[in-house]
């Protein structure tokens, strides 16, 4: 007799994207991680400095992994983009550049440590959250104003701005 009163563990999933402006040009990585009901568990972005494009992607696999990693989760499947980075991950494509098979090197190092992993290509509208994360973080500049403000402040950080990276977790 089948007891439903069990829950069914959830499947966990996150979705990635690097973003560059330039190539190489400053360069960013962000990433998503929730639940198949649709509950985000936490998601970050952040600058990675100058970078190929190729480059932000294996940085957005990494820095996901390593905070899947940090939440106990050993079960996920990987959503990306990035034809080049599922294609070499899944071992379709050889890694030719000496930069992205460090990159390489390091995810197929974290990727060993999962007791399941899957990464799996999607269309770039169907990343669109992730890439609008690593988009938004290259756009957000800081502004000083170097006149003397009405508290006497010497310039000032106006409240729109961000820091160089964002981290967001739930629960």
């Amino acid at each position: 007799m089948e007891d439903s009163s069990i829950a069914k563990p959830l499947r966990y999933i996150a979705f990635i994207d690097g973003a560059s402006r330039g190539n190489p040009g400053e360069s960013a990585f962000a990433f998503i991680i929730g639940n198949e009901n649709g509950e985000i568990l936490y998601q970050a972005s952040g600058r990675i400095g100058i970078a190929t494009n190729n480059e932000a992607e294996y940085r957005a696999l990494l820095e996901a992994l390593d905070r899947i990693s940090h939440l106990g989760i050993q079960e996920i499947i990987i959503f990306s983009d990035s034809q080049l980075l599922v294609n070499q991950i899944n071992g379709t494509y050889r890694v030719h550049s000496p930069k992205l098979f460090s990159l390489y090197r390091e995810a197929k190092a974290k990727i060993s440590r999962f007791r399941k992993f899957s990464l799996i290509h999607i269309d770039r509208a169907r990343n669109s959250r992730a890439d609008r994360l690593a988009s938004e973080i290259l756009n957000q500049r800081i502004s000083y104003n170097c006149g003397e403000g009405r508290s006497g402040n010497r310039g000032g950080v106006s409240p729109e701005e961000s820091p160089s990276s964002t981290e967001q977790g739930t629960g």
